[in-house]
């Protein structure tokens, strides 16, 4: 299993570092393509739980918030969400008719998927797209690789008292704390590294580093715990095979859409700031 995994993650780490680097269509049609997948995930999971989801609407709803994301620069929101409420009604509206009788919980649960891997998950084209958007998205993802590497060593050395018995009971409040030390100064370390190749100007703080990499560290884990709330309900122990060793794509970037929307936002403050 251990070869399995460090297989899986010297093939699949190194492709989304090139693809960041690339960006452009490479790295959208990449994000897209994670996202759909995640969503194909999504619909297995809560069928475990004996819930209808649409895989048809959940693909559209995730489709048209990435497109605007990347055509429309998060230009004409509001019409966008309301056209995604409509359908996933008719849809609701559509499947009850054609005998689903408990279809009324389809209408938030097609639309929480639709928002959260289209809209939370399309975050990554928005950093992204950012002037000096690389180095960011390089400096926000590496760091929470890192933090949560920390989290896992330093809660394995000094862990006691679990954080989240029920949900994650690998996780304990030292290897929260540990991960954000660890967080923290690499995100200093990171932005120093990009610095120095031009991928951030030279004159970027290194305390913005630090800050992101602390703030991810704090809150990205809730991303994991979402997903570890999602299999511990459907009872299984991964939300799909795509990747030996590590489970689904949705195992993967539980945490990597929150530390690109959560990195996205902090970007926009360092720069009003």
């Amino acid at each position: 299993m251990l070869s399995q995994r460090v297989k899986a993650a010297v093939i699949f780490v190194p492709l989304v570092l090139v693809l960041i680097y690339i960006g452009g269509w490479a790295f959208n049609l990449f994000v897209l393509a994670l996202l759909l997948v995640g969503a194909f995930e999504y619909t297995r999971l809560f069928a475990k739980m004996g819930y209808r989801t649409s895989l048809v609407v959940l693909i559209a709803g995730v489709t048209l918030l990435v497109a605007q994301r990347w055509f429309l620069k998060d230009a004409h929101l509001g019409i966008l969400l309301s056209v995604l409420v409509l359908i996933t009604t008719v849809a609701a509206l559509i499947e009850y008719e054609k005998g689903a009788t408990k279809n009324a919980i389809s209408f938030p649960l097609n639309l929480a998927g639709i928002i959260y891997l289209g809209w939370v998950g399309g975050s990554f084209i928005s950093l992204r797209a950012l002037v000096d958007g690389r180095g960011w998205l390089l400096t926000a993802l590496p760091a929470v690789w890192l933090a949560d590497s920390g989290a896992y060593f330093i809660g394995k050395w000094l862990g006691k008292r679990k954080m989240t018995p029920r949900l994650s009971p690998g996780k304990t409040w030292a290897g929260l704390i540990g991960g954000i030390l660890v967080g923290t100064i690499f995100g200093a370390l990171l932005v120093l590294l990009w610095r120095s190749v031009a991928f951030l100007p030279v004159t970027t703080p290194l305390w913005q580093g630090a800050l992101m990499g602390c703030v991810l560290a704090i809150l990205t884990p809730v991303g994991d715990l979402l997903i570890s709330l999602f299999k511990r309900t459907a009872g299984v122990k991964d939300t799909g095979n795509l990747i030996p060793g590590h489970g689904g794509i949705l195992d993967r970037i539980d945490s990597w859409i929150w530390a690109a929307l959560i990195g996205y936002y902090l970007v926009l403050l360092f720069k009003a700031v």
